[in-house]
């Protein structure tokens, strides 16, 4: 017996965007009148707000970090507290921090700004800290050929702070160390006066 056709929900009227279909039966689940005049618009925002916010699935590491030969720089380069947004894979929350990058040069180096926008094409995607931390240092090192990278996160995240238990100072800190950086102690101490101000490391 051929199924009985289904009729579309005023709603949802034909061709309408997936994601504002999402948003309106969000309001319907939750008890929301998505009629009323503050939520009219709403729908059309939130999917303009998520090309934004998960623009990373769009951008490719490799792309970003284009590098410029250079035998001179042997030393640590760092952008220090480079603060970023993301969303949480499991209650998609948001969370939020700095992170701080430091890698040691293979003759090849990258802009300060590019490290910047690696930081955000990782980070504007579903994410947990600790693999957004690690996709950073493992791009740094399968793309630039580095000789080490120190990666250093610190966030807040809305699934601890505003729901749960509710802990409203707690902040998370991870961290991914990989060659030189992994190997020398002196390097690993070296990022973390640098990280904390304390340059003479005393």
């Amino acid at each position: 017996m051929p199924r009985k056709a289904v009729s579309k929900r005023p709603s949802e009227p034909a061709g309408r965007d997936p994601m504002e279909q999402l948003v309106s039966s969000f309001f319907q689940i939750i008890g929301e009148d998505e009629s009323r005049e503050g939520l009219v618009e709403t729908p059309a925002r939130v999917r303009l707000a998520c090309d934004e916010v998960f623009a990373g699935y769009r951008q490719d590491p490799k792309t970003i970090l284009k590098t410029f030969s250079e035998d001179v720089c042997k030393e640590m380069v760092l952008l220090k507290h480079c603060e970023f947004y993301s969303t949480c894979e499991h209650h998609l929350f948001p969370f939020f921090g700095h992170i701080s990058v430091a890698y040691l040069p293979n003759r090849k180096i990258v802009g300060i700004s590019k490290l910047a926008r690696l930081v955000d094409c990782f980070a504007r995607r579903l994410q947990i800290q600790e693999r957004l931390t690690a996709q950073i240092a493992d791009a740094i090192m399968d793309v630039l050929d580095a000789r080490g990278a120190y990666v250093l996160c610190e966030a807040t995240h809305f699934c601890m702070t505003s729901r749960g238990i509710r802990k409203q100072n707690a902040s998370m800190v991870t961290s991914a160390i990989r060659g030189e950086f992994e190997k020398k102690e002196a390097l690993r101490m070296e990022f973390l006066a640098a990280v904390t101000g304390n340059i003479s490391g005393k």
